[in-house]
């Protein structure tokens, strides 16, 4: 008989996820009960109006906010019960980041830079592994430049070779191109998806160019801090 061998989780599983800040004029409520799951090697658009909460759900899943209630595990933790060591180690060893502003710190070369996440684990190979990431996004070149030499699409491929450096199981991407011209910005995400592919990275992509959100193989249209619709696609 044969054995039938059980799917594997999903990477991302949030339910009712709500998230509420504080203001002058009271609570605000940002996320009103999400639920999304996410399997592991998917990628998956994110698009709305500004506003609608989807920043704020790249931060849960990042563990850099935590959710006001409901439930949401990311790569087998339960992101709900860490505390502030736990996630930072999660987001370390799981999670890259590309945020729209690059957010490289401007005393540090490029190496520098690439290098933070794993001199944060420990790994004594940190500069040799940064610099072929950085090499892998065509800026051998620049490993020694400091991001205010340069340009924004350079600056951009630092932060996407930062993300990537240390493997992680889950990208996420928050209007990536959003500071860059139209030309530089489409290079900037054929290297973030050719690295996707070859990697079988999980990928979060926040964005408002639909041209970008169909690369996806899904799209999630966030409005008024709930999911709208959740649409299966054939990868652009």
């Amino acid at each position: 008989m044969d054995t039938i061998i059980p799917p594997p989780p999903p990477l991302i599983e949030a339910r009712g996820l709500r998230f509420e800040v504080g203001g002058s004029a009271g609570r605000v409520n940002i996320l009103k009960g999400v639920d999304l799951t996410v399997r592991e090697g998917e990628a998956v658009g994110v698009v709305g109006p500004s506003g609608s909460g989807k920043t704020s759900l790249l931060m849960l899943l990042a563990g850099l906010e935590r959710p006001t209630a409901g439930t949401l595990r990311v790569a087998g933790r339960d992101l709900t019960a860490l505390d502030e060591d736990a996630l930072a180690r999660f987001r370390r060893e799981e999670v890259g980041i590309v945020f729209q502003a690059f957010h490289l710190v401007p005393t540090m070369t490029a190496l520098e830079n690439v290098a933070i996440p794993l001199e944060f684990s420990g790994d004594e190979h940190a500069f040799a592994r940064a610099e072929a990431a950085l090499r892998a996004v065509g800026l051998g070149h620049r490993l020694a430049h400091y991001p205010g030499q340069l340009s924004g699409g350079e600056q951009q491929r630092v932060a996407v070779a930062r993300a990537f450096v240390a493997l992680p199981r889950l990208i996420l991407a928050d209007e990536p191109t959003g500071n860059l011209d139209r030309a530089t910005g489409q290079a900037v995400m054929d290297l973030l998806f050719d690295l996707r592919a070859k990697y079988g990275t999980t990928l979060i992509l926040i964005t408002h160019d639909p041209a970008l959100a169909a690369r996806c193989e899904r799209q999630v249209h966030v409005a008024d801090g709930m999911i709208e619709r959740d649409t299966a696609l054939a990868p652009a």
